[in-house]
């Protein structure tokens, strides 16, 4: 692994704002504060004593006549046919990649006008048709990408609405707002449009407050929210789901034990999606953004006693105002930490096609790319369906696996937990001298248990996912997660979309 903020001239040195890799090849789009959307394709010499480079390509927005305020989001279709961009003011433009003569250009296709104020978030449905923003105005819309439509307006949120996610096997969405709560939209088709259920998403859980245990019995549980406010110092709170669906992470979490503020993230189970499962360990700053990597890797088989029992291994990146984690659910602790990368906040992060890069961008007008050496991160598992391609790829040719249930399970025993509270420490070394903690939920009447201790603070950057260099200083306490047989039930659409998918390591 290697890698650094290169030192190019992004977006005339104003903030970036979001970046997005394309889904078939190594093209980064980047937008920023200047109004505009840039492309470059992101390459390495293979030289170990050099960082990657970043080329320009070609810029989105000629003369001007696009945006015309900051680009605050943008994410490739996973097609690869379509690129989306939301501004300040509300205005979201939608580009399709043409052919031409020098080799490709993107124009635009549609501009949707209906939000009031800025957008801040996009995400699109598995199969391109459709997309779903988040804005100041307190609102999504989700969108009928073909046609340039609203769908529907979803509303409820009493502050901006800074995340969004779309579930990749189409049944729910799920939006963060800075109003403190978490909202959780399923969808239940009515009618029929063209020979099709007409989508229909209803908000089915809203995540505010949970009651945290007192340590003197004779005191009732006090009710402790489980988001940061609106003081927090950043526009976004970037949501996503897992690559198969089986659980999505929440960032801007907050725990407050005693006089002490924890930041964290929250990993919630598809099977309840009504609190939180898992409390990821304390940051030393708030965390604003979470991205998979869009390879599920084979398991090592390193710790037999992981939280989360897959046949595969998930790999996600989580950053905070100033720190980027990158976590596998085999292990506990994170496998990567990179800290002090930029002198301002970081706003998104970004995995190429093949995880052969990560990039992180950041208000300071510069972008972090970390890359992976071959096999580094492990083996790409292959799903039923997939077929291998040239120099090691996989085009997947299937819909994602659908996850329908995630167990959290104490002890050997495999019993659900129901009362009593269990957390586990470990120790990273040489990255901290202090214990890492990870907290679970109760699922017993929404109850959590929480235990004092204070955050990691991330000022070194280490590298290790061998079992030596993890010392595991009580017992674990599993969260399974059991892949049923592939379902298109819920799904919104069938239509496959093709990854390239290239092994690397750790």
């Amino acid at each position: 692994m290697r890698g650094g903020t290169v030192q190019i001239n992004w977006h005339d040195l104003q903030p970036v704002l979001s970046l997005d890799f394309h889904p078939a090849s190594r093209r980064l789009a980047t937008a920023g504060a200047d109004h505009d959307v840039k492309i470059w394709v992101i390459s390495s010499d293979g030289s170990e004593s050099k960082l990657p480079t970043a080329t320009f390509q070609s810029g989105l927005v000629p003369n001007g006549t696009a945006h015309s305020s900051a680009v605050n989001v943008i994410r490739f279709s996973p097609s690869g046919e379509y690129l989306a961009s939301g501004a300040d003011g509300g205005g979201i433009i939608l580009w399709k990649l043409h052919s031409t003569e020098d080799g490709e250009a993107w124009k635009i296709h549609k501009t949707l006008l209906f939000h009031h104020k800025d957008v801040l978030d996009l995400q699109w449905s598995h199969d391109s048709a459709f997309l779903v923003s988040a804005s100041v105005d307190n609102t999504c819309i989700i969108w009928d990408a073909i046609k340039g439509t609203v769908q529907q307006k979803l509303e409820g949120h009493l502050h901006y609405v800074q995340g969004v996610a779309w579930d990749p096997l189409g049944q729910y969405v799920a939006s963060l707002s800075s109003d403190r709560t978490c909202k959780i939209y399923a969808n239940k088709p009515q009618g029929k449009s063209k020979n099709a259920e007409k989508m229909n998403f209803v908000c089915q859980h809203t995540l505010v407050k949970v009651e945290c245990p007192s340590h003197d019995e004779s005191k009732p549980t006090v009710k402790s929210h489980l988001f940061h406010d609106e003081t927090l110092p950043s526009f976004f709170r970037r949501l996503a789901w897992s690559p198969d669906g089986s659980f999505l992470v929440l960032p801007a979490g907050l725990s407050k034990h005693s006089s002490e503020v924890i930041n964290t993230a929250y990993i919630m189970s598809r099977c309840d999606l009504s609190r939180p499962a898992i409390q990821l360990p304390g940051a030393s700053k708030a965390i604003v953004a979470v991205r998979f990597c869009p390879v599920l890797f084979t398991p090592r088989g390193s710790n037999s006693d992981g939280f989360f029992k897959l046949p595969y291994r998930v790999v996600f990146a989580v950053a905070t105002l100033n720190s980027l984690y990158v976590y596998d659910t085999e292990s506990v602790p994170p496998i990567l930490i990179h800290a002090g990368l930029h002198y301002a906040a970081i706003t998104d992060i970004a995995w190429s096609s093949d995880a052969k890069y990560l990039a992180v961008s950041s208000r300071d007008g510069y972008c972090t790319i970390i890359e992976f050496e071959n096999e580094e991160l492990g083996q790409p598992h292959i799903l039923p369906g997939s077929k291998e391609v040239a120099e090691g790829n996989m085009a997947c040719e299937k819909t994602p696996v659908s996850v329908d249930s995630m167990e959290v399970d104490v002890g050997a025993s495999n019993h659900k937990m129901e009362a009593s509270p269990v957390a586990l420490r470990v120790t990273v070394p040489p990255m901290s001298t202090e214990n890492v903690m990870l907290r679970t939920w109760e699922l017993a009447e929404g109850n959590v248990t929480c235990e004092n201790k204070k955050p990691v603070a991330a000022d070194s950057m280490e590298v290790d996912a061998s079992d030596n260099k993890v010392k595991m200083v009580t017992g674990p306490v599993a969260v399974e997660v059991t892949p049923p047989p592939v379902s298109t039930k819920n799904s919104a659409s069938s239509k496959s979309t093709k990854k390239r998918i290239t092994p690397i390591a750790i």
